[in-house]
Parts: structure tokens; sequence; C-alpha cells
């Protein structure tokens, strides 16, 4: 048995396939991934992300430890509810996690982290804020539940606070409130608008329960997956970690690299990758042979030999999709190694579909 959220026992209860994800016992699905996935992006569906991990960081010197900590630059937060996505690297310049970041104040900045990287993030969090006069706070008292699609934030809006429903309608990308006791954010894993709600563990089960009845159909892992693989968002573990730096990860734009001062963990490192150019790089593939992308396939260019990092069959195309990484100098027609068959494939620019669209 694995760790278990507050929301398990809906899970069950809904019928759910339970399977287990880094540790959790998690829903893999409801019934039909295939429906959860054209749901979301043609309506509205929710996820259980309480295996997040949710920290909150206090302390006078938390905005530059921030700087220090992430690739991303934090001085780019000035209004309270901005979010910001970032790289943590180590000394390396390889991958430790990638995250989201919150600016609520000053002296508080909200973070969201991995599940199958929970420890090592804390314990590298926390080393480095000693130093910092950080205070580092797990917050395992909250429910997180992602709700995405085009009606997303309209199923959603009964359950908020009366006063606070136009403010939360009116956000824009990459913003969170407060509104009452929940957290608001527009932030997600599918490429569709919508919410990331952080609520009290107590009412988890019952805000779930009320998003039932409002039309939110739960999803599970299998829908996560395809629907972010669409929207070109990378997975950790799988088209990054800590063998590899933002720059072949098509992570580049992550970087903040002005002020040329902000010395952030990892910084020499990738300036050494930068003036040298990584050998590698992330890209996304179209098959166009029949058949099915996954991870860990040979790549076969004509620069060299490359691997897909995921992959998979994209229900909004109808066709099988991949992220790879392959030499820096490979073309765009390339061939990919499924069950002893080399298949024909395409470079495409990710994402493959957002916003109910496919996009290649």
């Amino acid at each position: 048995m694995g760790h278990r959220t507050p929301l398990y026992q809906a899970h069950v209860d809904a019928g759910a396939k339970i399977v287990d994800f880094g540790g959790w016992d998690m829903p893999l699905h409801y019934g039909s991934q295939l429906d959860e996935h054209h749901q979301v992006r043609r309506d509205c569906g929710m996820f259980d992300v309480s295996h997040m991990c949710v920290l909150d960081l206090h302390g006078a010197g938390v905005r530059p430890f921030l700087r220090r900590l992430l690739a991303n630059d934090v001085s780019k937060l000035t209004a309270t509810g901005r979010a910001l996505y970032s790289c943590m690297l180590n000394e390396q310049g390889t991958v430790l996690d990638d995250l989201i970041v919150y600016y609520m104040d000053d002296e508080w900045f909200r973070m969201v982290v991995n599940a199958g990287t929970r420890d090592k993030d804390i314990a590298w969090i926390r080393r480095h804020a000693a130093a910092a006069d950080v205070e580092v706070v797990v917050r395992d008292d909250f429910v997180m539940i992602a709700v995405q699609g085009p009606n997303a934030r309209s199923r959603v809006a009964p359950l908020l606070p009366e006063a606070d429903r136009p403010a939360a309608a009116a956000l824009g990308p990459f913003r969170a409130r407060a509104c009452g006791d929940l957290f608001v954010a527009t932030t997600g894993y599918t490429g569709e608008d919508g919410f990331e709600v952080m609520v009290p563990a107590d009412r988890g089960k019952e805000f779930w329960n009320d998003l039932v009845a409002q039309g939110c159909a739960p999803c599970g892992l299998g829908a996560r997956d395809t629907l972010r693989l669409e929207a070109g968002m990378n997975l950790y573990g799988s088209d990054m970690d800590e063998s590899t730096t933002p720059l072949e990860s098509s992570l580049g734009w992550t970087i903040a690299w002005d002020p040329a001062d902000r010395a952030f963990i990892g910084r020499p490192a990738l300036e050494k990758q930068r003036a040298a150019g990584a050998r590698r790089k992330l890209v996304g593939l179209l098959l166009q042979d029949r058949g099915v992308l996954r991870g860990h396939m040979r790549v076969v260019t004509s620069a060299g030999d490359g691997e897909t990092t995921s992959g998979g069959f994209s229900p909004t195309l109808g066709k099988s999709i991949a992220l790879a990484r392959v030499p820096v100098g490979a073309g765009d027609e390339l061939e990919v190694e499924v069950r002893g068959k080399l298949l024909k494939a395409t470079v495409v620019k990710p994402p493959f579909a957002r916003n109910g669209k496919p996009l290649v």
C-alpha cells in the first residue's frame, strides 16, 4: 500500500482503477481514459493532484534566497498572486525538479513541487534556506484539485465565496488569489484553461463531491498524461532529470540570464554549455507510419541516434506523438524503432494541441 491522498476513498467509490504512481495510490482512470481526455478538451474534467507537495517559504530574505535557488528569476513577480514556472538546478546545471512558485508578499512565497521528488526537494531547499534564514513549511493540510477545460471556470465559480467570484473569473494566466479558505490558481498541466484549487484537507472530499455535482468529471492520471503530452509539457523523470540541463530539454526559456550578476545555482555550468553549444535537443515527433510511440525508443537521425522520452497516442490528433532527445544537428525527417521496425516520423514544434484544437 502506498501513500494515499484524502480523496482516495472518493476515487474507490467512483470505481477508479488505482495504480502506483511514485509511491502513491492514484486513479489511472474511471472507466475510459479516452473519454476523460476528450472531456477535458471539450468541456471540463478534474484531477486529484494532492500528491503534489505544497511548500510555504517565509522570511525577510525569501526573495534573494529564491533568486539564488531557481534558474528563473522571482524578481519578475511584483504583484500578489503572480506565479512563475522554473527549474531548480544542482551545481552541474542539471534539473533537480521543475516547479511553480507564487509570490504572496515580500516575506511569503508558495511553491508546488513534484510528488516523486518531494523528499529530495525538501532536503535541498531546507539545506540552502538555513543560511538565508528562510522557514520552509510543508503544507500537508491541503487537498489540491485541478479543474481543467473550457467550462472549468464556470463550474468552479458557484463553489467560491460570492464576493470572490468576479475577481477569480478575471484572473489571467499564472495568477492566484485567496478565496475565503481556498487558494485558487490559473495554472494547470493540460493546455486548457481552468483552476488548480487548494482546499483545507478536512473538507476536501466535500469540495470534490460538490465539483461532481457541478458537472466536473473525475479524470485519472492516464488522461492527465496524454493531455500534458499534447500540450508539449515536460514530465520530470521522463523528459528531463538530473542527467539533463534545461538547454537540452527545450526549457531554455525558463532561464533568466539577466542580470548577469545573479548567481543562481548551476549558472556557471549552464553558461559553459551555452557557450559551447548543447549537443542534444528535445523535439516533438509526429509519427507518419502506423504504430504507437512510447518512451525509450531509439530514434535514428542523420546526425546520430537519439531516444524518445515520452510518447503515446494523441486522442485530439488521432495520431501517435512523442517528445524525443536527439542530436542538435538532426533534421526534420527521422525514424523511430518500434518493435524492431523503423517507422517514419516528422519533427514538429510542440504544443501538438491546446485549447481543444490540433496545432500540427
